[in-house]
């Protein structure tokens, strides 16, 4: 059986934070910074956190030097527990839970021949953050974050080749697919040689997603196929 490995995106694709997480970023760069109320002039979407805060320390002044990341990035994670800890709307995505669960039931069947883990924009802890309040870090033990790289291809690249690692086999001998909900998953997907299963369950519409490329498009994981495509796709 060819191995495999699948990245699943965070925000959007697993779950919705109920703005949990716009808010902690950009309360990140007032609080460190001792600003006033910061409001981003462009979408986080699909964007990796270390680049979003790049650009929003550069909106407010800030030279976004490594230092300043690294102090905005600290403040960020102690106000991101907060806000996702309060957050009325967050929810895990529609097929989510039983498709995690098959694909475990999967991997446990078949260990050498497939990995399951995330391939996100978040840094790590923050990726942990949300998914921990859903107890979803369960399914994950690794995964490709944007605290490897502000670039989304090169995220999901290294998420890859952890996954290959575990399956004892090299990065390009496995088939790889990456569970996104935009068009940057579906770019950055292409960009390693690996398809993507698009979901419209994060704002972009299937029409968009289609337009972007994206291998299969489903409105969520509990549409009829999208299972099958994770499990044999």
């Amino acid at each position: 059986m060819e191995p495999r490995v699948l990245l699943f995106d965070v925000d959007g694709t697993l779950i919705r934070s109920g703005g949990a997480g716009s808010r902690a970023l950009e309360r990140a760069v007032a609080e460190a910074f001792g600003l006033g109320p910061v409001k981003a002039s462009f979408s986080f979407a699909g964007g990796t956190d270390r680049a979003i805060f790049r650009r929003l320390l550069r909106e407010c002044g800030v030279e976004p030097t490594e230092d300043a990341l690294a102090r905005t990035v600290a403040v960020y994670l102690a106000i991101l527990e907060e806000e996702i800890a309060a957050a009325a709307a967050y929810r895990v995505n529609p097929g989510i839970e039983p498709a995690l669960e098959a694909l475990a039931g999967r991997a446990a069947a078949h260990a050498a021949s497939l990995a399951v883990g995330l391939g996100t924009g978040n840094v790590e802890a923050g990726a942990r953050i949300k998914l921990a309040r859903a107890d979803l870090n369960r399914h994950f033990a690794f995964g490709g974050f944007g605290c490897d790289d502000e670039d989304r291809a090169a995220l999901l690249r290294a998420g890859a080749a952890r996954g290959a690692a575990r399956l004892g086999a090299a990065p390009g001998a496995c088939r790889v697919l990456v569970i996104g909900d935009t068009p940057r998953d579906v770019a950055a997907a292409h960009a390693i040689g690996a398809r993507c299963l698009a979901v419209a369950t994060g704002g972009a519409t299937p029409d968009a997603l289609a337009a972007a490329g994206a291998d299969y498009v489903f409105d969520s994981l509990a549409a009829p196929g999208a299972l099958d495509v994770l499990l044999e796709g």
